[in-house]
């Protein structure tokens, strides 16, 4: 574990703690504060590859290129149960979180399985008929702070557990969250392996999206989170993926309302990645930045998005949800070397013309400038292909909608059309996806 982490990890458990108002001193039982949830979804992913381009993935990636399939499509069934304990009572509480999946084949084949990664596949690239995992933490609370240890869901700007496919990504290791003081909140983290969305075990260490090099053992992080008001937040981490690289985090959102149906807000993303220890996927020196501003006026809202890349290296992230700048779209992240690109974006709440729950969107972004002529030869990005002059832009559709009441409340269906196109320099294959996902919770307490 990092000295800054651990540094943090004590002085949060250690610190004088103000228990008469606290959440621990609330607490009213393990069991009495339980809560279970049991999520239901189903998911359709299809991608038809243009233009020459083919589908990697599944049994697929054991055929000349020339014989693969220009189409990958999968529809999968998941349900998600989970119980979080609440706290025995005391000054220390105790108590424990724990959640199994399920994911079932509805129909795929082996060539036809591949990017959404809705399932797992079996060691000849065959799609499973069905795949599961289970997994818990142990959790102490003093006061508001509250330490985890074991499997479990993380969200932070540089390490995030995504929940953007069939079943949602886990992490193996420590984290602490601290809420002692009003405004601000202090995190830190250790862990030992991430877990795949499609994934049925759980020893395959870290899930890296674009290195291919060889994996570092442990990923640290330590941040920290300001909210002093409803108009402002702003965040800053710093984590190090073991002899990979050092990342860097700032945050921040500012919003403004004009008047009672009118809004402004900014939101800024900041990435500083470094190389470090035996530097296993290569020299890294890259600034990652969007600037995203939104326009709120009723039922519609406007957003206009700058993003930049200064590097020779792709912006890179462990886990599939870590990524929080602004044009890391359905397709592609534009986050190729020295990429710049641009979003235009529209939202309509169709809650004014009489269908609440029912929401809309379309999405436009544009990359251009990529040069991946520099990359180091050696690194772990090589294979990628980067060339010199690349550019691509990607269209998203959306339609989603929540049953607002009734049995079937909190029931979602989401409805995507996406379109990505680019030239050979920018490493992204050109095709079309349609992904439709129903989702029904149930939930409770004891």
């Amino acid at each position: 574990m990092s000295r800054p982490v651990a540094l943090l990890l004590a002085n949060a458990l250690l610190a004088p703690l103000a228990l008469a108002d606290s959440a621990q001193s609330q607490g009213n039982g393990l069991v009495e504060d339980s809560r279970w949830s049991l999520l239901n979804r189903s998911v359709f992913d299809q991608r038809d590859y243009r233009h020459g381009g083919r589908n990697g993935a599944a049994r697929n990636a054991y055929k000349p290129r020339s014989e693969r399939n220009g189409k990958a499509e999968e529809w999968a069934y998941g349900v998600m149960g989970s119980w979080q304990s609440g706290f025995t009572q005391g000054q220390l509480g105790v108590g424990v979180d724990a959640h199994a999946y399920l994911g079932v084949q509805l129909d795929s084949g082996g060539g036809r399985a591949g990017k959404a990664r809705l399932l797992a596949v079996d060691n000849q690239g065959h799609p499973k008929t069905t795949y599961s995992r289970a997994g818990a933490a142990l959790k102490l609370r003093m006061a508001n702070t509250v330490l985890s240890y074991g499997e479990q869901r993380v969200k932070t700007p540089v390490f995030s557990s995504s929940d953007s496919r069939l079943l949602p990504e886990t992490a193996t290791g420590l984290f602490l969250t601290s809420n002692e003081f009003d405004t601000l909140k202090l995190v830190a983290g250790h862990f030992n392996e991430s877990t795949d969305r499609n994934a049925s075990s759980h020893a395959q260490g870290f899930v890296v999206n674009y290195s291919n090099a060889r994996q570092g053992d442990s990923f640290d992080l330590a941040g920290l989170v300001w909210n002093p008001g409803a108009a402002f937040s702003g965040s800053l981490y710093s984590s190090r993926y073991q002899d990979s690289w050092n990342q860097h985090y700032l945050g921040s959102t500012l919003s403004h309302a004009l008047d009672a149906r009118r809004s402004l807000s900014l939101d800024l993303n900041l990435y500083r990645t470094t190389d470090t220890g035996k530097a296993l996927s290569g020299h890294i020196d890259n600034t990652t930045w969007s600037l995203i501003a939104r326009y709120n006026r009723g039922p519609h809202g406007f957003s206009l998005g700058w993003q930049q890349v200064d590097g020779n290296t792709p912006f890179d992230y462990v886990t599939r949800g870590a990524i929080y700048i602004a044009n890391a779209v359905q397709m592609s992240d534009f986050n190729a070397p020295n990429e710049k690109s641009w979003q235009a974006r529209y939202d309509l709440n169709m809650g004014a013309y009489g269908v609440p729950g029912l929401n809309l969107s379309a999405l436009y972004v544009r990359g251009f400038d990529i040069d991946g002529s520099h990359v180091d030869p050696a690194g772990g990005y090589a294979y990628l292909g980067y060339g010199k002059g690349g550019k691509h832009w990607e269209r998203d559709l959306e339609a989603r909608y929540v049953v607002q009441g009734g049995k079937a409340k909190g029931t979602a269906f989401s409805l995507r059309h996406n379109a990505h196109r680019g030239n050979t320099a920018q490493a992204e294959l050109d095709g079309d996806q349609i992904r439709l996902a129903v989702e029904w919770p149930l939930g409770g307490g004891f």
